[in-house]
């Protein structure tokens, strides 16, 4: 129904383009599946949820989410220096790259490279969003479509929460939510 309010509780589709103050996209729907999740679930960050609700189908919308209710300011405890030997692949260590690493409870995170030196490897454990302010423009496609199977499984993936594909032992996304 075109008059349908997006509301607390509904699964919603979107298409969306996501970008930095810069004018940088940092992620989109583009040539994917529309992102669908749970509104007030917590699968996206906190303030996308508040953003999306209220708007109906067909609806674009262009918003700032400010970097405290997205993925919150930068930690400095985050900031961590690890063993060169424990690092994979280290000739091919640059600052700025980005590893997908496990941490002590098995969870996965991405890591930036800071500096290197010949013993020890600075990697920045933020989150690559973390400080920044993040602008979004989407479009509402769906509400409470099925689920799509080859998109996101809804399973909080990227959001250390189980992945509900079929078979899927991951922490995070499986891959087949990419």
């Amino acid at each position: 129904m075109k008059n349908e309010q997006v509301k607390k509780g509904d699964i919603v589709s979107l298409d969306y383009t996501g970008s930095l103050q810069d004018g940088t996209e940092f992620d989109s729907s583009k040539g994917k599946s529309p992102l669908q999740f749970e509104v007030g679930a917590g699968e996206v960050i906190p303030g996308f949820d508040k953003a999306v609700e209220g708007m109906k189908i067909d609806e674009e919308k262009t918003f700032t989410i400010l970097c405290a209710e997205a993925y919150g300011p930068i930690q400095a405890e985050l900031m961590q220096e690890i063993p060169k030997e424990k690092m994979p692949n280290t000739a091919e260590l640059k600052v700025g790259m980005q590893l997908m690493m496990n941490g002590p409870q098995g969870e996965k995170a991405v890591i930036t490279i800071t500096k290197i030196s010949d013993k020890t490897v600075t990697a920045d454990l933020n989150h690559p969003l973390a400080g920044k302010d993040l602008t979004f423009k989407v479009k509402v496609v769906g509400i409470n479509l099925p689920r799509e199977e080859n998109g996101c499984c809804g399973g909080g993936c990227g959001e250390g929460k189980e992945c509900n594909h079929e078979g899927s032992t991951e922490v995070g996304c499986c891959g087949s939510c990419k």
